[in-house]
């Protein structure tokens, strides 16, 4: 009675083990399953698409709005066209993220993107921020294409993220106001928007540089 006792419990051990860790679904290829952390932003940039792309393949209503577990579209179905030229929303530029190697990331030759003193620098920051007046000018750090351009981003205020090649991406947060709109092709040097404090507590750019969608310290390419 005692040894048969003992298998049953050992039986429904196991199988309440079972039921509390779920076989994890296999996400089909095009699609990619949220994790914990992850905002529409990062997983347009990791991806290579515009937020605006995901909000629309995945009919989105709120780009800010994913759960962990869900399941969303990141390649377009065959015949899909990216959309026009229209706000592309990237992730909250993220939680903390690993740098990329610096040996491995090709150069970059960049620009400061404002004047003023640099309030927070490093990795930990995720880039950094620069002091400023309102109304001061924020420059392209280098040639590219705006991939977003707008405010729809937690955290990021009026942001605009300059694609340069097909590994460097950078941001440009909490402007007053943009100049240039998604689509537009951008010099180095050229005006972009003006600093501001939209989504922040104190006037000043954020800048951030990425290669293949990770954070890395803009003051490596800086001159």
């Amino acid at each position: 009675m005692t040894r048969r006792l003992l298998s049953t419990l050992c039986i429904l051990t196991l199988l309440a083990a079972c039921s509390s860790n779920p076989t994890s679904e296999a996400t089909p290829a095009g699609y990619y399953r949220v994790q914990k952390g992850d905002t529409l932003y990062r997983i347009a940039v990791n991806n290579g698409q515009s937020v605006n792309n995901l909000v629309r393949w995945n009919n989105l209503k709120d780009a800010t709005a994913i759960e962990i577990g869900q399941v969303l579209r990141v390649t377009p179905r065959a015949g899909d066209r990216p959309a026009p030229t229209t706000t592309r929303r990237p992730t909250t530029p993220p939680a903390s993220e690993t740098t990329a190697p610096a040996e491995v990331a090709p150069k970059i030759g960049l620009i400061w993107p404002a004047k003023g003193q640099v309030l927070k620098s490093g990795d930990r920051n995720n880039g950094i921020d620069i002091a400023g007046n309102r109304g001061d000018a924020v420059v392209a750090a280098a040639a590219g294409k705006v991939v977003y351009a707008g405010e729809g981003i937690r955290g990021y205020g009026k942001l605009l993220v300059i694609k340069h090649s097909e590994v460097y991406l950078t941001a440009y947060a909490h402007n007053d106001a943009l100049a240039v709109k998604e689509g537009d092709e951008v010099k180095q040097g050229q005006r972009i928007a003006s600093m501001g404090d939209s989504g922040a507590e104190r006037v000043a750019l954020h800048f951030e540089l990425r290669y293949k969608g990770k954070a890395i310290d803009p003051t490596s390419a800086l001159p």
